[in-house]
């Protein structure tokens, strides 16, 4: 008999994800606390649409909001419960699924940022794993409609990474591993605390900023101070996770430290970089947003806290100034609470490049 699988946030990632497990015939749940998101899945089932080179699908769902939950106790229990939430959602996410865990069941993080702490700290930590979707450029359309901004990785870049909080290889990420794969190309990693900063890195360099300008993402590259704000954000990110000791991995198709010295100054690992991100951004929607970016155009909390602020923070302790982070950080909670309105006048007010 196949693995029960739960679905926490039916949203971007967690939408994607699993429309191709139930197309290949897992045995799925969706929860997620948004009822319109619910009613369209239960009615039209959920449709995937992709800006390139894929068919587009819809599959049928089971979608349960969260107030119905509770209906899962009179079931067979969860064997694997995929926790797609925003970050500040974490806790009550993997509380809420928890009771309905199989004894031998666990979690895994399928979100951004380095959440798998939060949720070890409801399920804990032998039940915890995690999984780092990469250059997956996923949004959530409408309710019930998930498009990808780009084709699929396949051979060219591996999507899904996951892996043990320990590192070891287990049947359980190799599990993880066959499940995603049925959405993009997948592995299993025995470095998830580097590739969760590796992530994380790429996230500070893109989401906040989109957040704060209002630009998708090709049209801030457009713009040469943000362009370069970019990587310094990057590059602060990157040394606070190299003085932490993560062996970063490959940082949106770049060497980790070649974004690093970009970031301080260097003229050919600049050239480099801006080479290499107008390369990518070739390969994408013209509209593509980050995630951030589409939270506040649909005015939703952001996750800067958990992406710039976490860096920032983590460089206070360290002794390593990541000014440009905490400057992001504290401009997108201004533009959150109304304070301000986007504008890409103000990364180009700063002049810290």
């Amino acid at each position: 008999m196949g693995k029960k699988i739960a679905i926490v946030g039916a949203g971007a990632v967690g939408g994607y994800t699993g429309a191709h497990m139930v197309q290949a015939g897992e045995d799925v749940t969706f929860i997620d606390p948004w009822p319109e998101n619910i009613e369209r899945l239960r009615v039209n089932g959920l449709q995937v649409t992709h800006a390139s080179g894929v068919p587009e699908f819809t599959v049928k769902v089971r979608a349960l909001h969260v107030t119905d939950a509770q209906i899962l106790a009179k079931e067979k229990p969860v064997d694997i419960a995929f926790i797609c939430m925003k970050s500040y959602d974490t806790e009550w996410a993997a509380t809420l699924i928890r009771q309905y865990l199989a004894p031998d069941g666990y979690a895994v993080s399928l979100q951004n940022c380095m959440n798998e702490a939060a949720l070890a700290g409801v399920v804990g930590w032998g039940r915890t794993l995690g999984c780092v979707a990469s250059s997956i450029t996923v949004g959530m359309m409408e309710p019930g409609h998930v498009h990808r901004g780009a084709g699929k990785g396949g051979a060219a870049h591996t999507v899904y990474r996951a892996g043990e909080v320990h590192g070891r290889v287990t049947p359980r990420a190799e599990e993880v591993v066959r499940l995603v794969a049925h959405a993009d190309s997948a592995k299993v990693t025995t470095n998830l605390w580097g590739e969760r900063w590796s992530k994380l890195v790429a996230n500070a360099m893109q989401n906040g900023i989109s957040a704060a300008t209002g630009l998708a993402s090709n049209a801030i590259l457009d713009h040469a101070a943000i362009r370069r704000f970019a990587t310094r954000l990057g590059s602060e990110a990157i040394r606070v996770g190299q003085a932490q000791g993560y062996a970063l991995e490959e940082i949106l198709h770049l060497p980790p430290e070649t974004i690093a010295r970009a970031g301080e100054g260097d003229e050919e690992a600049t050239r480099i970089v801006e080479a290499q991100r107008f390369k990518d951004a070739a390969k994408l929607s013209g509209e593509q947003r980050p995630s951030m970016g589409q939270d506040m155009v649909k005015g939703r909390r952001t996750e800067i806290e958990f992406m710039n602020g976490l860096v920032a923070r983590e460089g206070e302790k360290l002794g390593i100034a990541c000014r440009a982070n905490a400057i992001l950080t504290e401009l997108v909670l201004k533009i959150e609470r109304g304070e301000l309105k986007p504008d890409p006048a103000h990364i180009d007010n700063l002049k810290l490049n």
